[in-house]
């Protein structure tokens, strides 16, 4: 580091030293971090706010207040918790990555760069934020406050996702070996209260006489046009015994939704939906004595694509034999399953419907 880059370090832990924000899974000023805290909240953190995760930290802290705790618990119920956070292959790396640390680490998480990588749904920005904030060592943490702070501070122009490595070797030059966490989490608490996406408060940067972007703060970083969003489609079938219990399917393990429990559906797909309902119901995993269409559509939005759901009721005798990876619940129990949000909202339309 030049003697500028120790001034800025310098100045950033003053200022975060009056300035830091708490958090449950932050330790009292002087005080180790725990690193299952750690490594928790990143998770959780990944694409959700510090609001959002908060109340499920909490939770979670309280039912598995370690990582053999959370190692020993029913991927279930860690899906069942997890409910409302998204992005739900998080949860199933979550489960599985302290099932490692348990057995193959004797419930310590590791220090090293290269055996943190090693564990499920951990990457590069994750074991450099255990490194620098658990275990105090010099690692380079860029998330996506850290990326627009550099992007300013540098005035570097390109777009991401082209400037990334060059928006990393910035950080990199300014990273200390002294109090790496809390540096770390110092430019991630500027990026989220001061050097915010619009209207950024420069006046209250520790660092505003070192930007050289200031004057197009809001332009940075740059970014790419998003391409619009695909359209899916499908067709869910609500199955109902007669004696009024639903069956619900538990989706496959890998991919989107994975380890969930859904609805059972016909595919998603782009392209336009049959309207022969012989041929849609082909797909269903149980022959109902009637299909009723329901009127309108759920809507639903994820990362990648829109989805539209049409919904089939259909009912069948009490004695049918049950499908593969299927179950029967009363509409009352669907609280005891993880469903993810969108067939929490194809539950509620047809219910609704009668």
């Amino acid at each position: 580091m030049t003697s500028g880059d120790t001034t800025r370090a310098s100045e950033i832990l003053d200022w975060y030293d009056r300035h830091r924000r708490a958090m449950p899974w932050r330790p009292p000023a002087g005080e180790r971090a725990n690193p299952y805290a750690v490594w928790l909240s990143e998770i959780m953190l990944q694409q959700t706010t510090v609001a959002t995760v908060g109340p499920y930290f909490i939770e979670f802290l309280s039912r598995w207040p370690n990582v053999s705790a959370l190692a020993a618990a029913a991927l279930d119920d860690v899906l069942h918790c997890w409910q409302g956070l998204g992005y739900y292959a998080r949860a199933r790396n979550l489960h599985r990555c302290a099932g490692v640390v348990a057995n193959d680490f004797g419930g310590v998480f590791p220090e090293s760069e290269t055996e943190l990588l090693s564990l499920p749904g951990v990457g590069p920005y994750t074991a450099a934020a255990i490194m620098a904030i658990a275990f105090d060592k010099r690692a380079v943490v860029v998330d996506g406050n850290v990326e627009r702070v550099m992007a300013r501070m540098f005035r570097e122009t390109d777009p991401l996702p082209d400037v990334k490595p060059i928006l990393r070797e910035r950080a990199d030059t300014l990273t200390p070996e002294n109090r790496p966490g809390d540096y770390a989490q110092a430019v991630m608490d500027l990026g989220a209260t001061i050097c915010i996406p619009r209207r950024p408060k420069c006046i209250l940067c520790p660092w505003t006489d070192h930007c050289t972007g200031r004057d197009i703060a809001e332009s940075l970083p740059a970014r790419r046009p998003k391409p619009e969003k695909p359209t899916r489609r499908g067709t869910v079938f609500w199955i109902e015994r007669l004696d009024g219990a639903v069956l619900l399917r538990r989706r496959v393990e890998k991919g989107l939704l994975g380890g969930m429990m859904e609805f059972p559906s016909t595919e998603w797909s782009e392209d336009s939906l049959s309207e022969d309902v012989t041929v849609i119901t082909s797909e269903a995993p149980l022959a109902a004595m009637e299909w009723l269409p329901l009127v309108g559509l759920v809507r639903h939005t994820f990362t990648h694509f829109h989805l539209e759901l049409s919904i089939l009721k259909g009912r069948v005798p009490a004695e049918v034999p049950l499908p593969d990876a299927c179950v029967w619940s009363s509409i009352d129990g669907f609280a005891d399953h993880a469903l993810p949000t969108v067939m929490k909202k194809v539950a509620n339309y047809a219910i609704r419907a009668g």
